[in-house]
């Protein structure tokens, strides 16, 4: 997996979108032809990846959120795995997008609660 670094910049790809489904009461990532369902940290770290915001400043953000846990590691692996999928971009690198037969869940082993 790769490492990404304490002073990257990510936003998601063009064309990705976070919504809410108010009748599910789900978070999810629409991705071209797809959608991944995404819990409520991995929705709040995604959120704040706008291509302005460090890795630091986005954990720093969380850590008052989360009541001062130290949460740099889980945003970094959340992270990682969604550039490594082709759906964030980090420091100006263009990621292959997502085959619409590939499946993965992003929610999984991240929840800071």
């Amino acid at each position: 997996m790769s490492s990404i670094e304490n002073h990257a910049r990510p936003r998601l790809v063009r064309g990705m979108r976070l919504r809410w489904d108010d009748l599910r009461k789900q978070h999810w990532l629409l991705v071209p032809e797809g959608a991944l369902k995404l819990n409520s940290t991995a929705a709040a770290i995604l959120a704040l990846c706008n291509g302005e915001r460090t890795l630091s400043a986005i954990a720093a953000k969380l850590k008052k959120q989360y009541q001062g846990e130290n949460v740099v590691e889980d945003v970094r692996h959340l992270l990682s795995r969604i550039s490594e999928r082709g759906l964030l971009i980090v420091e100006g690198i263009e990621p292959e997008f997502l085959l619409p037969t590939q499946k993965s869940n992003f929610s999984s082993g991240i929840d800071l609660n």
